[in-house]
């Protein structure tokens, strides 16, 4: 016998072999599908938006400022006033931050030990 022919008689037929059981339905999830298919959404009315929008209304068109007849005079009469300025106190003295001393005294006066804190 040839060498295929004995291949085929000796591997045996590939047969099912894992079981499946029925498909069952499911009830649950057939209610809620059938729920969402017969839902019907209510009906809007032509108006439902009335209540969320405002009417447009167009601002008033501004108006032109009106110049003064006499700007010559007005603008004379401002040239010749004095300007009136805030207080006009005197500057405040700075405050000395030299102390009376030579800076040997100043040096010392670093140098020295902190005072040391009581212990309880």
């Amino acid at each position: 016998m040839s060498l295929l022919r004995l291949a085929v008689q000796r591997t045996p037929a590939f047969a099912r072999s894992f079981s499946v059981s029925a498909a069952r339905k499911d009830l649950v999830k057939d209610l809620y599908v059938n729920q969402l298919k017969s839902y019907k959404a209510p009906a809007k009315s032509a108006d439902a938006h009335s209540s969320h929008v405002r009417s447009f209304a167009a601002p008033a068109a501004p108006t032109v400022p009106a110049v003064p007849s006499d700007l010559a005079g007005e603008m004379s009469k401002f040239d010749a006033t004095e300007p009136t300025l805030g207080n006009s106190a005197a500057p405040a003295q700075a405050a000395s931050t030299e102390t009376s001393g030579s800076a040997q005294e100043f040096l010392e006066a670093l140098e020295a030990d902190l005072p040391k804190n009581e212990e309880h």
